[in-house]
């Protein structure tokens, strides 16, 4: 069974594939232009809201500075909660392509398994984006209480994002190979938790986070085939 830092060394080495980096810059450009349109609007809801409520308790000279300050803060917040959602939810349908540039790489037996329907897929990524929202929602209450902690809120949110992520990063690859729907899951929760961590970490250091999702991925899919090659 191969180890998650040897699966993120083999990914990270294949990164200058052509099918990957063909991958990698539309997933990046889609995702990016979703969460400036979601930011925009956002940001203009929230500036809206904020300043309809201070103009009515605040200085009008200080209304519209203390929105704007207000609607910024909270965009950042929400912007930093929701991107690995709309990255996760644009990478589902590129995922058959970097499941398969591994596939013919490192595992030929693999790559001529038919990928899943486009109305899979779509239904997969909504499942996925649906789930990630409402866990995150029903985190962020215990997430407001651990504030008090300093870390506490932070750790929460890693683990939880780490335990979606690395289900559907499994997903993702073994869902495309799975002889039935009854078929157990070949990564235990561990493996799962640990890659999802991983990748969430990487979420969260800038520029890097673009990259997250595609080696995630790419991990998951040395991952999946070295454990179901282990338990065949």
């Amino acid at each position: 069974m191969v180890s998650l830092p040897r699966a993120l060394a083999l990914s990270l080495s294949q990164l200058s594939d052509p099918a990957i980096v063909k991958v990698l810059v539309k997933s990046v450009l889609v995702t990016l232009a979703i969460f400036a349109v979601l930011g925009i609007g956002l940001w203009a809801a929230l500036d809206s809201a904020i300043e309809t409520w201070l103009a009515t308790n605040m200085p009008e000279d200080y209304s519209d500075t203390l929105a704007a300050v207000a609607a910024l803060t909270i965009g950042l917040v929400a912007g930093w909660l929701l991107f690995r959602i709309v990255a996760l939810f644009v990478l589902q349908f590129y995922a058959d392509e970097i499941v398969r540039a591994v596939e013919a790489r490192h595992y030929p037996h693999a790559a001529k398994v038919a990928g899943l329907p486009f109305r899979e897929e779509l239904g997969n990524s909504l499942r996925s984006a649906l789930r990630a929202v409402l866990v995150n929602l029903v985190a962020l209450p215990f997430a407001i209480a651990l504030l008090v902690t300093g870390i506490g809120t932070a750790v929460l949110f890693w683990a939880v994002n780490g335990w979606l992520l690395g289900r559907e990063l499994q997903d993702m690859v073994w869902l495309r190979h799975r002889s039935d729907k009854a078929e157990i899951a070949p990564m235990s929760a561990g493996q799962r938790l640990l890659l999802g961590g991983t990748v969430a970490g990487i979420m969260l250091v800038p520029f890097a986070n673009l990259l997250a999702p595609v080696l995630g991925a790419a991990s998951a899919t040395h991952m999946v085939h070295r454990a179901r090659g282990a338990h065949a």
